[in-house]
């Protein structure tokens, strides 16, 4: 039987199951809902349009390099690029998530990070690469961890091989998604989720997106896009076995 969940008084989404417990043992249950755009949905022109007279125009303007921070699908409404993801580390994790992959990969490509959104956990490493044969200046401002700044692609122009670079977070998880931007090309921003857990979803091209394998219980959960903020600052789910559909989150743009 489908899970179905209803937005309740004082901030809480509640799942209605109708299973019960079977066990003592660790149940997993997933979060399953979409993200849609209200108020202003008037698309956003490109950073760089095609052609478009820039810094390493031979790179950045070969092709239009698109405004990711207002990505909304014009059928459905649904929003791209929302972050969400439970606040607080649960105290078991699902034993095929329990280890992560050892890195995560950033690309700058077309004078643009790609993804735009990422999801980190802080035992992995972050390996970033330079893909457009200029150099770019990876620069990160996070708020609990070491920024870093350093310059990627300089070898790739003389020739030699693309460098590589890897950022660490090994230490804490951050509260807000942090900010990279490249410091030769001032139009290119990312965000990066950095958590200790891996139960984090960033939503696609129509606003869709799934936590899967959650312990079943309460769990606190953030809703965050780069241009409005905070979304959902808190609000509390109950997960149960199976999937738990949630109502549809809005995301208002002014």
């Amino acid at each position: 039987m489908r899970s179905i969940v209803t937005w309740a008084s004082a901030g809480m989404i509640v799942a209605v199951l109708g299973l019960s417990f079977t066990s003592a043992e660790a149940q997993w249950g997933s979060i399953k809902g979409t993200v849609l755009a209200e108020g202003n949905l008037v698309p956003l022109p490109p950073l760089i349009a095609k052609g478009q007279s820039t810094r390493d125009l031979e790179v950045c303007a070969a092709e239009m390099v698109p405004d990711e921070s207002k990505v909304i699908d014009r059928d459905t409404r649904g929003l791209a690029n929302v972050a969400i993801w439970v606040a607080t580390k649960p105290a078991k994790i699902h034993p095929n998530l329990e280890k992560s992959a050892k890195g995560t990969d950033v690309h700058q490509k077309g004078c643009r990070f790609i993804p735009h959104i990422l999801s980190v956990r802080t035992d992995q490493v972050v390996n970033v690469f330079c893909d457009d044969g200029i150099a770019h200046i990876t620069h990160t401002f996070p708020r609990v961890n070491r920024p870093e700044s350093f310059v990627l692609g300089l070898r790739a122009i003389v020739g030699d091989k693309i460098k590589e670079a890897e950022i660490k977070y090994l230490k804490q998880k951050e509260k807000f998604p942090i900010k990279v931007t490249c410091d030769i090309h001032p139009w290119m921003e990312a965000y990066w989720v950095v958590l200790d857990h891996p139960y984090v979803a960033i939503t696609n091209e129509k606003g869709e997106f799934e936590i899967a394998d959650l312990p079943v219980g309460e769990h606190e959960i953030k809703v965050w896009q780069e241009k409005i903020g905070w979304v959902v600052q808190t609000k509390m789910v109950i997960v149960k076995e199976g999937v738990n559909e949630i109502p549809t989150i809005t995301a208002t743009f002014e």
